[in-house]
């Protein structure tokens, strides 16, 4: 696998979050044409933690469950749940299946008539190409029962790379980067390549400071660097935002990266020890949260910088058993 972690979905979720009609303009041309954005649209995670909790089939990824109004009259609610998978898994569409049946009965149950409909959407982030489930089901003595459902694979955007440097969609340079993590996982120096260039994409596209950094904590967790590397890379970015008189990386985002142990370093053997040391240890416990969390926020970044070693100690014993980035800080 790539990435610092093995598991796509946590970064992936905050992208939803932030870039749903987006994600379903990119991958879902036909849904995204159907709905009624001007309706607004409602996540329900904890909806979805339900019905997770509840089923009993193997490992499972669950993502986003997101309520929509068609842009068609009559009973006009629709619920998408979408997986994103970073990884092959035999029961993968049995549990699309289990997950599509317990939202249905949740919502039928409730509403004691005809629910919502479910739609079931799959975006299939390993590097298996073989690997391709679309349908659930089975027949016997003349019972049939079937799900199909779309999915979207990854890999399968490798010939339109060049497409998507100039793509306007910011998931045109979340395909790059799962791809190009793929491609460059064994070749720290063409990972360094494709990461400045990413960047520089990202920087020429216009977003907002807040899209921006979104994108490239995911950009950062994907495409993970040596330290000597990354601080060269960080150099690079530093020099691109003079160029181009833009700041999207902060001082906080900086002194959260990999250069906090050179930084370290530089102040003396003594002092630059013990400040290699905590620097060492942040980056570490940045690299868990993540890993845990998903992209941090700015304010764990903030206090990740100005921990005092013994704070960092603490926080790495609490994130063994917290359940969210909360907990790991006792806010």
């Amino acid at each position: 696998m790539t990435g610092k972690g093995n598991e796509y979905d946590s970064p992936w979720k905050q992208l939803l979050e932030r870039f749903f009609p987006e994600f379903m303009a990119f991958f879902f041309q036909d849904a995204h044409g159907a709905i009624d954005w001007e309706a607004g649209y409602e996540f329900l995670d904890k909806e979805l933690a339900r019905v997770v909790r509840d089923a009993t089939l193997g490992q499972r990824y669950a993502d986003k469950l997101v309520r929509v109004r068609r842009c068609e009259g009559g009973e006009s609610l629709v619920l998408v749940h979408i997986e994103v998978q970073g990884r092959r898994e035999a029961a993968f569409a049995q549990r699309m299946y289990v997950y599509h049946y317990r939202l249905y009965d949740r919502y039928a149950r409730r509403t004691h008539g005809l629910p919502p409909p479910v739609v079931s959407l799959a975006v299939l982030a390993d590097e298996e190409p073989g690997w391709r489930p679309r349908e659930y089901g089975y027949a016997l003595w003349g019972c049939e029962l079937n799900l199909r459902f779309p999915v979207v694979k990854l890999l399968d955007y490798t010939p339109r790379q060049a497409e998507l440097e100039t793509a306007a969609n910011p998931f045109a340079l979340v395909v790059l980067a799962q791809l190009w993590a793929m491609s460059t996982r064994q070749n720290p120096p063409a990972r360094y390549d494709a990461k400045l260039h990413l960047l520089r994409l990202l920087y020429r596209r216009g977003y907002d400071r807040q899209n921006v950094l979104d994108l490239l904590n995911f950009i950062d967790w994907l495409l993970h660097l040596p330290p000597e590397l990354e601080q060269r890379l960080w150099s690079a970015v530093d020099e691109f935002e003079e160029e181009k008189t833009m700041q999207y990386v902060t001082s906080l985002e900086r002194m959260a990266t990999e250069r906090g142990l050179q930084q370290g370093l530089q102040q003396g053997m003594q002092q630059g020890a013990q400040q290699g040391m905590r620097n060492g240890m942040a980056q570490t416990l940045r690299r868990q949260l993540a890993r845990r969390f998903g992209p941090l926020p700015e304010w764990v970044l903030v206090k990740l910088v100005e921990a005092s070693q013994e704070d960092l100690e603490c926080w790495t014993d609490r994130i063994l058993e917290a359940t969210s980035l909360e907990a790991v800080f006792e806010l």
